[in-house]
């Protein structure tokens, strides 16, 4: 039976942790590493919701995209929500390995699950940070080529549907989609190199006032479709991973999990 340090090993080649960003605090963070798993579930945060559930299911272990863990805690007690959350991990005997920014750039992870999902073809890089242990080249964002929307409210409402997004801001810059760079999570920052790679059109989250009028100024349609849908694209592909790789573990995605927000 594989453990979770079987499982973090398999993760940490498929999307090195070394390569995550300074910021970052990804890796293998609650749980026992010689634990055996014979059930795990994927989800893109750890919520007391997605804890309960993985508890009621029989889950050893919960992988996830964001850390449980992102700023250093002083104290774990129930009086916030990152205690709670791991004091019912620890409670519940389940452990936690979270992928983050190193899945967000290497290759078929969160930004090329992404770039998929919204049919872009000719994919590439929209901003190579180097190679991995293995020489592959890896970078956040990505870039590819769109057919058949003649202007940025087709593609828009395109991405909506696509991603079930519960809706999306949109800068309209005018003319023909042909050209997308997408930027799973908060990649507005991202902005000048979509433009540099030539793109009419950019697909990120969380962007800020500023950064629509730098788009406008650019003349190029910026859509922001949202944190959530624009990185839980890659937790079927996750969960495809784990399940080619540990035929004998029952792996499943959150059911519970869903967008934290509604439009009205």
């Amino acid at each position: 039976m594989a453990a979770v340090i079987d499982i973090y090993r398999y993760l940490d080649k498929k999307a090195p942790f070394s390569l995550q960003m300074s910021f970052d605090n990804a890796g293998f963070l609650v749980g026992r590493s010689q634990a055996p798993v014979n059930k795990l579930m994927v989800a893109l945060d750890i919520t007391e919701e997605v804890i309960a559930e993985a508890d009621t299911e029989g889950c050893q272990l919960i992988v996830s995209h964001h850390p449980i863990i992102f700023h250093p805690a002083k104290s774990l007690t129930d009086n916030d929500p990152t205690g709670r959350c791991l004091l019912a991990l620890v409670e519940s005997r389940i452990a936690a390995i979270c992928a983050h920014t190193n899945l967000d750039a290497v290759e078929g992870g969160v930004n090329d699950a992404l770039a998929h999902k919204l049919g872009l073809t000719d994919i590439g890089q929209l901003h190579q940070d180097g190679l991995d242990p293995e020489g592959r080249p890896y970078g956040i964002g990505r870039v590819g080529k769109v057919q058949g929307f003649d202007n940025a409210e087709q593609f828009a409402a395109f991405v909506k549907r696509t991603l079930n997004a519960q809706g999306l801001r949109l800068e309209n810059a005018g003319g023909p989609v042909r050209k997308v760079a997408v930027g799973g999570g908060a990649c507005g920052g991202m902005l000048s190199d979509a433009a540099a790679q030539g793109c009419d059109t950019f697909v990120t989250s969380d962007v800020k006032y500023n950064t629509f009028l730098d788009a406008k100024a650019m003349g190029i349609s910026l859509i922001d479709a949202g944190h959530f849908s624009t990185e839980n694209v890659v937790c079927p592909i996750l969960a495809d991973w784990l399940r080619k790789e540990f035929p004998k573990i029952e792996i499943f995605q959150s059911r519970r999990h869903s967008e934290v927000f509604s439009c009205l």
